[in-house]
């Protein structure tokens, strides 16, 4: 379990699915919104709209919700969000950034620094750990999206950094300010991505051993029920054998 993978394995880990995607759709229509409201309330206007949308269609969120998000920004009634990010380390050492929206900084402060405090961790300041990661655009298909061979050269087309392929996704990894054109290129070529996103990929990865694995988990899960956060990442790795020990 690498420490980019987001909130993927600790959803399918908690088992409360109906619960886990309400929330997951609270967030994602937070950022339709605050998207929206940013720039134009037209996709094809709007590149940050565009992947916002575009991550709520990967996870299946109802047409209904995201036009609905869209027309809370457009109305003009929609609650005004800031952009926070946060940094610090968690059980083991490992390095991890926070992205939040919040619609009140001190609220979300606390409870982030609380997180971290009572997982044997630490919240740093600004940077502390940002340059461990390097923000990049991610676009991933499916297998079935085309060969590996076919993914690479439409991919460089578009004007990709890199691609990594195996039996089940193709990884395609481009400057997070070009994911806009990219993701648009590599849409007409291979058909809609399976997700587009802009994510902090760690430079290096810290293995942890079961204790600090287990706690770094119940982190994540107290990151992952606040309403204000929307992203974490991280550049801890935990093996499958550890994984299974904890119940994961």
């Amino acid at each position: 379990m690498a420490g980019h993978s987001q909130f993927k394995n600790i959803m399918h880990r908690k088992g409360r699915q109906d619960a886990v995607r309400a929330k997951l759709f609270s967030k994602l229509g937070r950022e339709i919104t605050v998207a929206a409201k940013a720039g134009l309330p037209d996709p094809a206007m709007n590149p940050r709209l565009r992947l916002a949308v575009a991550a709520a269609k990967a996870q299946s969120m109802p047409k209904d919700n995201i036009q609905r998000a869209i027309n809370k920004a457009a109305g003009g009634d929609a609650d005004n969000y800031e952009e926070v990010r946060y940094e610090g380390y968690g059980p083991g050492g490992v390095a991890i950034i926070v992205e939040a929206l919040t619609d009140n900084r001190n609220r979300t402060a606390a409870a982030v620094r609380s997180y971290f405090t009572k997982a044997g961790g630490a919240m740093g300041e600004s940077g502390s750990v940002g340059f461990m990661f390097n923000r990049v655009g991610e676009i991933v298909y499916p297998a079935k999206a085309g060969s590996a061979d076919a993914v690479l050269e439409a991919a460089i087309e578009a004007g990709a950094e890199d691609v990594e392929s195996d039996d089940e996704n193709h990884v395609v990894t481009c400057a997070f300010e070009d994911l806009n054109e990219v993701s648009k290129a590599l849409e007409a070529a291979l058909g809609e991505a399976e997700s587009t996103k802009i994510v902090w990929r760690p430079s290096t990865t810290t293995a942890l051993d079961e204790d600090k694995a287990a706690s770094l988990l119940k982190m994540l899960d107290a990151f992952d029920d606040d309403d204000d956060v929307q992203n974490v990442w991280g550049n801890y790795e935990i093996s499958d054998e550890i994984m299974a020990k904890i119940g994961g």
